[in-house]
Order: structure tokens, then sequence, then C-alpha cells
């Protein structure tokens, strides 16, 4: 196995980068082994980059089992990217309702407006032009790019990072600065100028069936005899983790009004943080609050009166704080102890809830409800 140089051309501040095979091994090997093992999913028989965009949204953060029937519920609704910019945000939101990080539902659909105001519903075909749309950063565009456009460009998704910090036995956490540096040069020297489409799906497909997070199948892997971690006997103890940050706490709380099995719930504002899902009426309060008195301005907002019962609480964490939420419930008479709010409002069975947009936290308050 005879390694090779590759000076700079561009490769994000790297001057001079070794590597200890040839890097035409790596795309030989992988398309080989993707011609024999790679997956059949819904959106790879396809160049339209609707569909590929699509997909790529939805993978972020998601297993393409939990994908599958969105996307294909996403396509019947949404056939093209025009249909997608004319439904409305709360349209899209219900439609993602059960599929987390509701964030990309929002990018989707701005982005589709854009597309259709700006680009005459097509899509750029280059990094740094997909990267203009909101929620595509630069691997989801090379991701884009590479299978729509056939554009020699690398990505660096989470299956991908795992195999270049084993490949290349990367002895620093990823995240960093400097890591990241020289993943994107690596990522970027192995992708070949031929059959990148193929390339960039079989790298995801290594990452996704065989270079697993945990206990990685590396008897199966076409990258065995060129995996410098394998060859330290380090395959397990990387990536390395990065450091943990202190998460901030919040504390909020609750209202579960519910009539004749039926729950009160909101829309947020479609702006802001979670903004278009669904949630049950909450107030957050500071820690040194008394929880008395927040619970009497809650209910002051809905012009309700009585005792509610503490169910209990939870303990959810968003992507940069935790929150403490505590669950109470109420039961009414009749809908005129409810007033009137600017908030989009609606009156929901238990089995309505489950498939409803609710927030992650409000998600796990069902756990108390019951059948």
């Amino acid at each position: 196995m005879e390694g090779s140089r590759k000076k700079d051309q561009g490769n994000n501040g790297i001057p001079d980068i070794f590597l200890p095979f040839a890097a035409e091994e790596v795309a030989e090997s992988l398309l080989d082994w993707y011609g024999l093992a790679g997956r059949d999913l819904p959106w790879r028989q396809t160049r339209d980059p609707y569909r590929i965009w699509l997909s790529e949204i939805m993978l972020q953060q998601t297993t393409v089992a939990a994908v599958v029937g969105y996307y294909q519920r996403f396509l019947e609704s949404f056939p093209n990217v025009t249909a997608l910019a004319e439904a409305s945000l709360a349209e899209v939101i219900d439609l993602w309702a059960g599929l987390g990080y509701y964030a990309r539902a929002r990018n989707l659909h701005a982005a589709a407006n854009i597309l259709v105001a700006d680009y005459q519903a097509t899509f750029p075909d280059s990094v740094e032009g997909l990267m203009q749309l909101p929620g595509i950063g630069r691997s989801t565009a090379g991701a884009i790019a590479a299978l729509a456009f056939d554009q020699q460009v690398p990505i660096l998704d989470a299956n991908v990072r795992r195999i270049l910090c084993r490949l290349f036995a990367l002895q620093e956490p990823s995240r960093l600065s400097s890591a990241e540096k020289k993943l994107w040069a690596w990522a970027e020297l192995l992708t070949p100028q031929q059959r990148v489409h193929d390339y960039t799906q079989a790298i995801m497909d290594l990452g996704a069936l065989v270079c697993l997070p945990r206990n990685p199948l590396c008897s199966e892997c076409p990258l065995k005899d060129l995996c410098q971690a394998r060859c330290s006997g380090l395959e397990q103890q990387l990536p390395l983790k990065q450091p943990g940050k202190q998460v901030p706490q919040r504390h909020a709380m609750a209202l579960l009004i519910h009539r004749q099995e039926r729950y009160l719930v909101r829309r947020r504002p479609t702006s802001g943080f979670l903004g278009g899902l669904w949630e049950f009426p909450s107030i957050d309060f500071g820690a040194e609050d008394f929880v008395e008195t927040q619970m009497a301005r809650l209910m002051a907002d809905h012009a309700v009166c009585g005792n509610p019962q503490r169910l209990g609480s939870i303990n959810h964490v968003y992507s940069h704080f935790r929150l403490d939420l505590q669950l109470f419930q109420l039961a009414i008479d009749d809908l005129s102890q409810i007033g009137e709010t600017d908030t989009e409002s609606n009156w929901c069975s238990l089995t309505q809830l489950k498939t409803l947009a609710l927030h992650g936290a409000h998600q796990k308050a069902l756990e108390y409800l019951g059948e």
C-alpha cells in the first residue's frame, strides 16, 4: 500500500497533506462494495434536485427508517417546489408532525418560497448557490450538488465524519476547528472525478451499514485494509468525543385544560423558537418564582378558575437549554369558561394529540394522560 502526498489546492488551509494510501483506492473499493451492498431507498432513483433536497433535509439527525414514510407523504402533498411554496407554513409543520427538529420544516418552506420567487422554481447547481438557501449547510449543499448535478464536491455528514476519523485515525475531537479543516480536506481529496453520484451514496451507506458508531463491522468493511484506526487497534475508541458543555436550565409550567376528554392546545407564533408548533397553555418562570403565582397568571390568561391538579414534571433537552416543565391539569364544564386569545387554538382528543405537531417537552406530557 503506497501513500501519497497532496499539496494544497484550496484544502481549507491545510498546506500539505499526506495520505497513507492512494486516494483512488478508497473510491474504487467503495464503489465495488456499493454495487453489491448499497441500499435501495426511495430517493435513490432520481436526479430531481427537489426530491434529493427534501430527502437530505429530512435525514438530518434522523434515521432512514423514520424518514421514508414522511418523504412519501410529503411528495404526495407537495410534488414539487412550487406546491411546497404555495402551502402555508402551518400545513407544512402539521405534515412534519412527529419527525422532530421542526426548524427543518420552517427552513424547507422558506427555501421553497425563495426558489420560486428568485430562481423560477429551479435549484442552483453549485455548493455556493445552494448554501444561500435557509437550512442548507456545506455538507447538505455538497450532497445535493453531487447527487443531482454530478458536481465533484465533498460531503461531511455524521456518517462520513465518523468514517474519516477512523480511516485516518484522527486523534482529536472531530468538531474542533483544526479537525474540521483536516476532515474537509480529506473528504475533498477522496472524492473522485468520475461517478461522484455513486461515490457520495456509497460513503454514506458505509457509515450507516458498516462503520457504525458503536461496534463497527470492520470485517465487512471494504476499507478495512486502508483504515488507520483498525491498523492501530483504535476502531472502538474513535472518533473521540467532544468535551461536554454546561447546558442552561429553564423552568416552565403547562396547564392541561380538558373538557369531555378533549384538551386545549394552541399554536405557537410561526416566527421564533419552536415556531408554528402546538403546545398546551404554558408559561415560563424563574427558579425563584412562586409556582402558585405563575399558575394564577396562566389561568387568568385563559379566564379559567378552579383547582388545578399536579400531574408531575418533565425534563427535556432542547438544542441549547434544558427545560424543567411542571404539569398540571384542570377540568372545565363548558367552553364559555375559556377566554379568547390571539393564538390559534383547538380542542383535541388524546388520539389527535398523538399525531399533532407538539414540540418535544409537551409531546412527553402525553405519557401522563393514559390511553
